[in-house]
């Protein structure tokens, strides 16, 4: 069996189309295409390939018969992250505005992993309770400055400190504030810029979403 009948056999027997295949390995369409008809004999890629297949550039070269023999599959990720002692927290690509900024667009995310030392610094959660979030505006400076990335716990959502730094949802905006609890029932909402002046809110015109816990800052 010559080398293309191997990777459409391998890429069936996983289910893969022509266009999946290619995208694993970095390859067009068309390279492997001409792979399995032949037109093509050979590929320096060939070893990506196999890693791809699930198999080794043996096998598909015809010198061995077991497509299993000799594949070692690559550590995942997260086992990866996990042997590092490196724990996945979810960035947000939504702005907490300092301002605010409003709230009802998509969000969408993705996982940057952490050393779990460090984030036991600010922290004791879980680890699915945080999230990082960038910040945007001048209204809590000098604390905090426009585009700082914020460590948000969002187990940490009732009010029982005063003048800790929060994430907000008011009237349909995100915010990042100073809260500090009035008389009445009350939430003053304080920015760290003096000329911005404070908002009241009562009766569940604001949502916590969490504790602001940690910033990381470009220098």
């Amino acid at each position: 069996m010559r080398v293309g009948e191997r990777i459409a056999e391998r890429r069936a027997a996983l289910g893969l189309s022509q266009s999946q295949l290619a995208k694993l390995v970095g390859l067009s369409q068309a390279t492997i295409g001409k792979l399995e008809s032949g037109i093509s004999s050979g590929s320096s890629h060939l070893y990506k390939i196999a890693r791809a297949l699930e198999t080794t550039s043996e096998y598909l070269t015809g010198e061995i018969d077991d497509p299993t023999e000799g594949y070692v599959p690559a550590p995942s990720s997260q086992a990866v992250a996990e042997s590092l002692g490196l724990i996945p927290v979810r960035e947000l690509d939504l702005s907490f505005g300092m301002g605010s900024t409003y709230l009802d667009v998509p969000v969408t995310e993705e996982v940057r992993h952490f050393s779990r030392d460090w984030l036991r610094q600010y922290t004791r959660s879980d680890p699915n309770d945080l999230v990082f979030a960038r910040g945007a505006g001048d209204s809590m400076m000098p604390t905090l400055l426009d585009s700082d990335l914020v460590l948000i716990d969002c187990a940490q959502k009732t009010l029982n400190m005063s003048d800790k730094i929060w994430a907000i949802a008011y009237a349909e905006f995100g915010m990042i504030k100073r809260l500090r609890p009035v008389p009445g029932g009350g939430v003053e909402i304080l920015s760290d810029n003096p000329s911005v002046p404070t908002a009241t809110a009562y009766d569940g015109e604001m949502q916590v979403l969490g504790r602001v816990v940690a910033v990381v800052r470009k220098i």
